[in-house]
């Protein structure tokens, strides 16, 4: 039935610092046009926590029409101040802290969070994957409390078994993750931090659980071009279609020929860009 209709935009990796302005304008877009259901961004919405990372992040964030559950990615935790990071760890989300790890009830299908960007780990590499126990029971809890014929969406930073990416997760407990969301009416999980798009049924011991990984919207591209998933439930299915900047016709840029005499429309001696002004972003920092 048309009711049971449920439309998904699955984001990931924005990386505000080294976004893509050219992607980010083109889904916020697609979300004011097709009003989706509900926005799930799975994490690292920014480069290196910086505050002024984190105030773009917001800014971009709060202005989406749609209703917004946000996964903390290893690149959102404090980089060069390990107090904070340690003891506030979420802090500087503090402009959107209504939407963070936020379970959303979209009717005969939920968005449950599982957090697995840890603030610390007994490995050197602390930017992979973790599930811990306290994590796993929270969203356990949060599945088995839904109503009685509820679908449910997890939603990840880290992909809970390694995909077959260029990038890798090394998920620390994710196959146990796995085993007990396949006990459960999950129809797949959502993450990213790997930034290619994919579709995969994974097998565990107590049955198949669908991974379902967006790609980036950043300029940290590996081998796919900036793109997000647009998932569709009708009650039965669920669909997913992976939505990037190749696809985007781009004929309204383009002219029939270009004049002889083409000239850049400034005088002599005037400067190629314009002065005085602040670009939208700052560079990146090396």
């Amino acid at each position: 039935m048309a009711s049971d209709i449920r439309r998904i935009f699955h984001l990931s990796d924005i990386h505000f610092g080294l976004e893509n302005n050219r992607a980010l304008d083109w889904v916020k877009q697609e979300i004011a046009e097709k009003r989706p259901d509900a926005v799930a961004i799975t994490g690292d919405l920014t480069m290196r926590a910086r505050h002024r990372e984190f105030a773009a992040a917001t800014h971009w964030i709060n202005e989406l029409d749609a209703p917004v559950t946000v996964e903390v990615g290893n690149h959102d935790l404090p980089y060069f101040n390990l107090i904070e990071r340690f003891f506030e760890p979420y802090k500087r989300f503090h402009g959107m802290k209504e939407k963070v790890e936020k379970e959303l009830d979209l009717g005969a299908l939920a968005i449950v969070p599982l957090k697995t960007a840890v603030r610390m780990q007994p490995r050197l590499n602390w930017s992979k994957g973790w599930v811990s126990q306290r994590s796993l029971d929270r969203c356990l809890s949060a599945l088995d409390a839904l109503p009685k014929g509820t679908r449910a969406l997890v939603a990840v930073h880290h992909p809970l078994r390694e995909v077959g990416t260029q990038g890798t997760a090394l998920t620390k407990y994710g196959d146990r993750a796995l085993r007990e969301l396949a006990k459960r009416k999950v129809e797949g999980v959502l993450s990213g931090h790997v930034h290619d798009a994919f579709d995969i049924m994974e097998d565990t011991s107590e049955g198949p659980v669908r991974m379902i990984g967006a790609g980036t919207l950043s300029q940290r591209t590996r081998s796919t071009p900036p793109s997000f998933n647009e998932i569709t439930w009708d009650g039965a299915q669920l669909t997913v279609c992976v939505r990037n900047l190749q696809h985007v016709d781009t004929s309204d840029m383009q002219i029939d020929d270009v004049p002889e005499n083409a000239l850049p429309p400034r005088g002599p001696g005037e400067a190629v860009a314009p002065v005085r002004q602040i670009p939208r972003t700052d560079p990146p920092v090396h």
